[in-house]
């Protein structure tokens, strides 16, 4: 089955099944878009009504005041045939119900999720953290996570090869890390040392 005609099954199927998909394809792969209200609907017919019985993953992506995209990967391994079905949910109210009904292989990446995002599945079976250690604050993989480690330790390509703080080396325009604020506001920084100036680009010099 190429990914056209499976794309034009998906469409029709979800259609039917009321979920309004936004289908596409590129790079051989078909992901339908659907409305968070029709997620479990549309993830029933990819199993039932199109055959993609094999689960893979689901995660989410960050897209930070405009919520969070939810995407599951489903698979027929017969027909080798793959699809990607999306969702988007509000950030204010990171929700979405259980696909543990329609597939049991969803309940670890649920999990997994909700650890690392902050999104709740209702109705999930055992919704309890996984990965991280016990006590562990905030949500690693949204955007506005601070990295600490960034802000604490040289992290790599900050310095040519052979610089050094102590050495007197010339300095060059460094980009500040991914997930580390503003070095004014946040991180320990050693006595004595001057305020770190930032480009109008947010780099500091």
């Amino acid at each position: 089955m190429t990914a056209e005609e499976l794309a034009q099954g998906v469409e029709s199927a979800l259609a039917a099944a009321g979920g309004e998909p936004v289908v596409s394809v590129a790079f051989g792969e078909v992901t339908a878009e659907v409305p968070a209200a029709a997620w479990v609907e549309s993830l029933t017919t990819a199993r039932d009504g199109l055959g993609l019985v094999f689960f893979d993953w689901l995660t989410a992506v960050d897209q930070l005041a405009d919520g969070f995209d939810v995407v599951a990967h489903v698979y027929d391994p017969v027909r080798r045939a793959r699809l990607l079905v999306r969702t988007r949910i509000p950030a204010d109210r990171p929700a979405l119900p259980t696909a543990t009904g329609v597939y049991r292989g969803a309940a670890w990446h649920e999990r997994e999720t909700f650890e690392m995002f902050g999104i709740d599945f209702p109705g999930h079976p055992y919704l309890v953290p996984l990965l991280l250690p016990d006590g562990f604050e905030g949500r690693p993989l949204r955007k506005d996570f601070v990295l600490a480690t960034r802000a604490m330790k040289s992290w790599p390509g900050s310095k040519e090869p052979g610089e050094s703080e102590h050495e007197g080396a010339p300095s060059r325009r460094k980009m500040q890390p991914p997930g580390v604020p503003d070095p004014q506001e946040w991180g320990p920084r050693p006595p004595g040392t001057p305020p770190v100036e930032l480009t109008e680009g947010g780099d500091a010099e």
